[in-house]
């Protein structure tokens, strides 16, 4: 038998030739610091720890089989401190799964829960079998597979892109392309999406963040509702935190997996597109006191999971249980976890799901400086991947602003979504917060001091958004005052209630042209003041041409047309789509929107808000209108960057005022969301208008100015 190099480099050198004869299969003690399961030439290299476990068993399965057909007890000579390895010779990957049974003391007080009859998932597993096939149910445990990666990455480098350079698109991977009226081959698949490549080319996105595609197994909880079988079908359910969902693959990858969602990521950086990853690690899907117990729990429930005194479940996740992010041992798998994503995916970045457990104690408690996050922010082998945290959890710790960043974390912005939906729609006490997220939150994150020195990244913190997976699509934000999740089998009672909505006058889908209007012109405004604002822009999947949940905003379990994109829309709502589309190229011909450029030449300050008159830089408390303007020297053109963004929320003409460009040139109208009576909202090129000092902002609408 020959082992790699790399492997010799990295192990005590050994003999290479078996010692041993256990349950009739050539063994010796294997690699004890290379966790998971190994392929090596002539046999697979076996390696898992527990902490309080007395006794571990090795069992392989036949393809698919639900007995063992073989039992290997590990020796004690094959563990070193709570570390238990061996090398299997002769087995061939393509042809046995494999699990763990663990014994130990049962003292569920004390969170000891042991049980030498429980079939246990590796849990640096690179494969969970018998995933396959979509919404099918599998009716044995779960199995793990060992997988060979002979991806080639070639030279490719990682991105250089900043973070307030890109235009975040997230998206559920089946949901995107699973619609008959999609037009790819594999539906719902990697591979689907790898042909919708071109679209994301045409609208402009430079990043995509897929939602979670770890492995999760989508009939847990399934139930029938009105004839519907519900499923777990966002995925925030984690079973294996190294293995790719297997039922997102076109096809079968066996001692492969991951070769499919491989060639995705590379064909999207051929097209300049970073891929960022939703990622669960404040909880499982073990569940709670009631859950299986098909790993963490079996393995070592004590050591993985924030217990109560008793030995219950902490449930800061409102998911059953809470990962214990900070114990040493998770705290490595976390960061073991990462890194191989980044190393053996060329991951560009992780959004983090309900990370402010990640800041938690084993008691439950907030840290002032949490390991794990430190340890996240400073490993130089996710240096250049970018870091984002949702910044609150079910506990009710919410961090938007104070996230323990250390100049690396970038947060998800709900400030930002509650005061511009609010302002949008009407509620005119949200004027100075709007100003603020429009400006770029710099009351958060210290970004308008050019010498700030904080413990946050400046604008790099900030990412802005008014939609996501979770809530109302953009058009349902204009088309419901409130919630409708009847099809989730709750009576309504689940998903948010403050949603800041306004439905226009009509509650729900209607024929009115008035209100139908209305709801384009303020879908309009939603996009315009996302792009037109300083920080990182975040929007959902479809809305960029009025993809619909028909009210619906906790979609989690609704695998079926109520979540999936209708590409019908596209060619329906086509105006949204390129006015979604130009203003995508609108911030990326203006750096000055996005970030601190040099002071312009023209003496104007870089960043200063207004609300009706540009002389005055004041807006009231109340106000109804509002301006933020954006200055600097742009070394790329050789020129000033100047640009003005006019919101008026109110139901009337408002007669506003621009500043001064000095010696820059002419202010510009380039986008004007109330239309000129031509259906035409925005202005490329030669075909601004020019705007001489005084402009009528129309009802409800946006306007986007620019110096030429």
């Amino acid at each position: 038998m020959k082992v790699s190099p790399q492997t010799v480099a990295l192990t005590t050198p050994i003999s290479v030739e078996p010692t041993a004869v256990i349950a009739g299969f050539p063994v010796r003690p294997g690699l004890f610091d290379t966790n998971g399961a190994m392929a090596l030439e002539d046999g697979v290299n076996f390696t898992i720890h527990t902490c309080y476990g007395t006794s571990c068993e090795l069992l392989l399965f036949h393809l698919g089989g639900d007995e063992p057909y073989a039992v290997i007890p590990f020796p004690e000579s094959y563990r070193v401190g709570d570390v238990y390895s061996m090398i299997v010779f002769g087995l061939k990957i393509e042809e046995f799964e494999y699990a763990y049974r663990i014994d130990g003391p049962y003292d569920p007080k004390n969170g000891l829960i042991f049980n030498k009859n429980s079939i246990l998932l590796d849990p640096y597993a690179r494969t969970v079998t018998g995933q396959k096939h979509w919404g099918v149910n599998k009716e044995h445990f779960y199995h793990a597979q060992v997988v060979k990666d002979t991806f080639d990455w070639g030279e490719m480098p990682q991105s250089t892109k900043e973070l307030s350079d890109l235009v975040i698109y997230e998206l559920h991977v089946r949901g995107f392309t699973i619609h008959h009226t999609s037009g790819v081959t594999h539906k719902g698949t990697f591979a689907g999406l790898m042909e919708k490549i071109p679209y994301l080319k045409e609208l402009g996105v430079n990043a995509v963040e897929l939602m979670p595609i770890f492995e999760f197994d989508e009939n847990m909880n399934a139930r029938e509702i009105d004839g519907k079988k519900l499923l777990d079908y966002w995925g925030y359910n984690t079973v294996g935190f190294f293995a790719p969902n297997t039922s997102y693959a076109s096809s079968k990858e066996r001692t492969r997996e991951g070769l499919e969602l491989k060639e995705l990521i590379r064909a999207l950086h051929d097209n300049n597109i970073e891929v960022i990853l939703d990622v669960v690690f404040n909880h499982t899907a073990e569940g709670n006191e009631k859950g299986p117990s098909f790993c963490f729990k079996g393995l070592d429930n004590k050591v993985y999971y924030m217990l109560t005194p008793d030995g219950n479940y902490y449930n800061f996740s409102g998911c059953g249980n809470t990962l214990n992010c900070n114990h040493p041992i998770v705290h490595q798998l976390i960061l073991e976890c990462l890194r191989y994503w980044t190393v053996n995916y060329r991951v560009d970045g992780f959004r983090f799901d309900l990370a402010s457990i990640l800041g938690r104690n084993e008691n439950g408690s907030p840290m002032n400086n949490p390991p794990l996050l430190r340890s996240l922010a400073f490993d130089p082998m996710l240096a250049n991947v970018k870091l984002i945290a949702e910044a609150w959890d079910a506990g009710g710790m919410y961090q938007v602003g104070s996230f323990p960043a250390a100049k690396r974390w970038a947060e998800w912005n709900g400030r930002y979504r509650d005061a511009i939906r609010g302002f949008l729609k009407g509620d005119n006490w949200e004027a100075w917060n709007a100003a603020w997220s429009i400006s770029g939150s710099g009351d958060l994150y210290g970004g308008f001091s050019p010498d700030y020195d904080g413990d946050y990244a400046g604008y790099n913190s900030c990412i802005n958004f008014l939609t996501c997976h979770d809530g109302f699509t953009l058009h349902d934000l204009y088309s419901y005052n409130e919630k409708h999740n009847e099809a989730n089998g709750w009576d309504n009672t689940d998903g948010a209630n403050d949603n800041r909505s306004w439905n226009c006058g009509i509650e729900g889908e209607t024929n009115d042209p008035e209100v139908l209007s209305l709801r384009r012109r303020m879908i309009r405004n939603a996009c315009a003041v996302l792009m037109c604002s300083r920080g990182t822009p975040m929007f959902l999947a479809g809305d960029e041409f009025g993809n619909t949940q028909y009210g619906n905003n906790n979609c989690y379990c609704q695998d079926n047309e109520i979540s999936w994109l209708d590409w019908s829309f596209l060619e329906k709502n086509r105006d949204l789509f390129e006015f979604f589309q130009f203003m995508i190229e609108f911030r990326f011909q203006h750096p000055v929107i996005r970030k601190r450029l040099p002071d312009a030449i023209c003496g104007m300050e870089p960043l200063h808000t207004h609300n009706i008159n540009a002389a005055d830089t004041t807006i009231p408390r109340d106000a109804r209108t509002l301006s933020v303007c954006f200055a600097g020297y742009n070394p790329e053109t050789g020129r000033d960057d100047l640009v003005y963004v006019s919101v008026n929320t109110y139901w009337n003409d408002v007669h506003i005022t621009l500043p001064n460009p000095m010696t820059s040139g002419h202010w510009h109208l380039y986008v004007n969301t109330y239309g000129d009576g031509q259906n035409r909202y925005f202005y490329r090129g030669k075909d601004a208008v020019r705007i001489d000092g005084e402009f009528i902002l129309r009802p409800r609408s946006v306007a986007v100015f620019a110096v030429r």
